[in-house]
């Protein structure tokens, strides 16, 4: 232990402890205005949400996006986490009677965790080491003095003082000369692995020049052939991409490989001669010198001490780093997913195919309620074909469909094939739909709920149809991680992971806007401020009381108090009295907009309908201590096109004909495609074949591409050509280089 740990009781400090969550700290790591930061963290303390902040509180923030206010929140809880830390540290410290002012002053300044325990080690209570035994034996002295004495002094005449054969307590002995060097150099050891300059040399080095070495375990190379790639693989750590690190990690924890990342013993020992002042990149001394005995106690500490903690400590922080990057592809690719172009309120069809059992067949409403159900067998013979499509004509006939939605699992294609021969009257459209999930929803709570008297296969046809309609209220009905568009999601922290795609949803869900009454309680659970139990008491009183007739009346729902409303009610549409109730224009705006309607001499319907009128509004003339021009630019921006839907507009997309599946392929062909999940490595691309093909990043275009998410993304349709078609593993190689998109 360190001269400060065995110091008089301590004298406090004598300024308070700065805390790391301050505004103006956070500001300066974040690169962010600390006015804004400072008005986040207040909102965020009120229990305001990141959307709520990021629209409706622009003046105060200095106009933070969603992603920043989220940064402020993610290091204000890390900032809030080391605070605590650190005055769990302080009392222990004081506790003990250990705290010196220099030793105060050294905790106060630790600007992260992984410093401030950095300074805790060598006061951190312990179980008994080796190095604590020796020093119980006397030998502290003997330590200090090998590490003063000059470096060819003979280590065995400084310890033959420090033998003590015939002690009282045998525990307490020192039997000889060998004995008393080696309880020294082990008092060294814990003294160099505890030590912050040395650890924070060698983290340096780490995190230069460390290697990830992978190699099979033996006996299980067969039976590990999944990880055929790893065997024998060494990287730089620093340079591994988030996918390949993660895929060792996995052939680890399944006992398939064994993995190591750190840097080469001889580099590690030549940093740490240099910081410990011991002379390096030379020849060893001489093991009966003092400084050979320094020298032994320094590579004892590497092996054993420093080696297996900063190894560990690297490989949280890879590990780290390598799940934010995954989860933050998951997190994109989902967004893309649920903003995927909607159908709107058109009559559907749909069809969840099959090829024994038939395929399933619902008709929807406008609004996506069912109107009719049986199953058809459309694949299973002339005969069936015939009758399948009679029905098809005569549904499409009685209930006035629009368009026919047919899920692209099995049977996919051929059903899609089969509805566009069929016969379907002019301007119904066929189209091939993700049914990635639909499975999960049939069999969730949420469909038992809303469909208690109809099987599975009914509640997922009908999911079919639902996300051609709109793809964000229905996919907010299914757990994220079964919509296929993760990369190693099952590897990463699932907390973390729920939380970031929540938060997507989140957003996603309040950037759209909810119809407060015909959204399903699983929509309405997203917007801000509402949460599961809000949104069942929501649908629960539009059921009892009929329809909301205004915003205000979101006031009578059970436990919806006054914050939810502020919070929920500038998300929440209402098609009512109010035109305003049906824009994004928050309630506590209403009133300065009746004032713009009063100075042209109109009401307000006639700013939403007449643009002219729009135009003589000058928006300087409303700022006031509370609105400023960024608030009064979304308000006229609602005026102009209230309850605007940020989401493209829905587009048709036929695959190539007469290619179903993988044996229709041919290297060399150019075919359309949509994208259906995106990878660190790559994206994957459904063609038509019931099996996606890889687009790798080096394929993805004729300049170079680091992030894949660059050039494409969930849901996009793009042109791709054939590279290689691989039956026997069924795997399809595509390219977007070279090709027109």
């Amino acid at each position: 232990m360190t001269a400060e740990a065995t110091a008089s009781p301590r004298t406090p400090a004598a300024t308070p402890c700065p805390t790391a969550a301050a505004p103006n700290a956070l500001a300066a790591a974040l690169a962010l205005p600390a006015p804004g930061v400072a008005a986040v963290i207040a909102l965020l303390d009120e229990g305001a949400t990141i959307p709520f902040i990021a629209r409706y509180r622009k003046e105060a923030t200095g106009s933070l996006d969603e992603v920043q206010v989220a940064a402020v929140r993610d290091a204000l809880e890390k900032a809030r986490e080391l605070d605590k830390r650190r005055a769990a540290v302080l009392a222990s410290l004081e506790e003990r009677g250990l705290l010196t002012p220099q030793l105060a002053g050294a905790v106060a300044g630790a600007s992260t965790l992984t410093a401030l325990e950095d300074v805790y080690l060598p006061y951190r209570p312990k179980r008994v080491t080796r190095a604590e035994k020796a020093r119980k034996r006397g030998l502290a002295p003997l330590a200090e003095a090998l590490r003063a004495a000059k470096p060819m002094a003979d280590a065995r005449a400084l310890a033959a003082a420090h033998v003590t054969p015939h002690a009282t307590d045998p525990e307490l002995a020192v039997p000889d000369v060998e004995a008393a060097l080696a309880g020294a150099r082990d008092i060294l050891a814990e003294n160099f692995a505890e030590s912050a300059p040395l650890r924070g040399a060698l983290r340096e080095l780490f995190a230069r020049r460390a290697a990830l070495r992978a190699k099979a375990v033996p006996g299980k190379e067969a039976e590990g052939a999944t990880y055929a790639d790893w065997f024998g693989h060494e990287e730089r750590a620093a340079a591994m991409p988030s996918h390949r690190l993660l895929a060792m990690l996995r052939g680890e924890r399944e006992g398939f490989l064994s993995v190591t990342v750190r840097p080469e013993d001889a580099d590690a020992l030549d940093a740490l001669r240099r910081r410990a002042n011991i002379a390096g990149n030379g020849p060893a001394p001489r093991p009966e010198t003092a400084a050979g005995q320094v020298d032994a106690a320094l590579a004892d500490a590497w092996k054993r001490l420093l080696a297996p903690s900063l190894e560990n400590e690297l490989r949280t922080a890879l590990r780290e780093r390598a799940e934010a990057q995954a989860i933050g592809v998951f997190a994109t690719n989902l967004r893309e997913l649920i903003m995927a172009p909607p159908l709107g309120g058109r009559r559907v069809l749909a069809l969840d195919p099959g090829w024994r059992t038939g395929a399933k067949l619902v008709c929807l409403d406008g609004q996506g309620a069912l109107l009719h159900h049986e199953v058809i067998h459309p694949l299973t013979g002339d005969a069936g074909a015939e009758r399948a499509a009679r029905t098809l004509r005569d549904c499409c006939a009685k209930y006035a469909i629009e368009v026919v939605a047919v899920g692209n699992g099995t049977a996919g294609r051929e059903t899609e094939a089969f509805a566009r021969g069929a016969g379907l009257p002019a301007g119904v459209d066929v189209v091939l739909v993700n049914e990635t999930g639909a499975s999960v929803y049939s069999a969730s709570e949420a469909a038992r709920r809303e469909f208690p008297d109809h099987d599975l296969t009914v509640r997922g046809a009908v999911s079919i149809g639902r996300r051609l309609m709109d793809p964000l209220a229905e996919l907010v009905k299914i757990d994220p991680r079964s919509l296929g568009v993760g990369q190693y999601q099952h590897d990463v922290d699932q907390a973390a992971l729920r939380r970031a795609l929540d938060e997507v949803v989140a957003s996603c869900v309040n950037a759209v806007g909810v119809d407060a009454n015909t959204a399903s309680p699983e929509l309405l659970a997203h917007v801000s401020g509402i949460g599961p139990v809000l949104a069942r008491n929501i649908v629960a009183h539009r059921a009892e009381n009929g329809p909301f007739r205004a915003r205000r009346d979101l006031l009578k729902v059970p436990r919806l108090g006054p914050k939810a409303f502020e919070q929920a009610a500038g998300f929440l549409r209402v098609h009512g009295d109010n035109p305003l109730d049906a824009s994004a224009v928050h309630p506590e705006r209403y009133a300065l907009v009746s004032r713009m309607a009063a100075d042209l001499g109109c009401a307000v319907a006639d700013l939403l309908r007449r643009a002219e009128l729009r135009d003589r509004i000058r928006p300087e003339s409303y700022i006031s201590g509370e609105v400023g021009l960024p608030t009064l630019a979304d308000i006229l921006a609602e005026l102009a096109r209230p309850g605007r839907d940020p989401r493209p507009a829905f587009t048709l997309f036929r695959f190539a004909e007469g290619v179903h599946s993988p044996d229709d392929l041919e290297p060399g062909m150019v075919l359309p495609g949509i994208v259906t999940n995106v990878t660190a490595f790559g994206a994957f691309v459904d063609i038509g074949v019931h099996r996606d093909g890889l687009v790798h990043v080096s394929q993805l275009s004729d300049r170079f591409v680091r992030d894949p998410g660059e050039v494409v993304a969930p849901g996009r349709t793009v042109r791709v050509r054939v590279l290689e078609v691989d039956r026997a593993r069924g795997r399809v190689s595509l390219a977007m280089k070279g090709v027109e998109q």
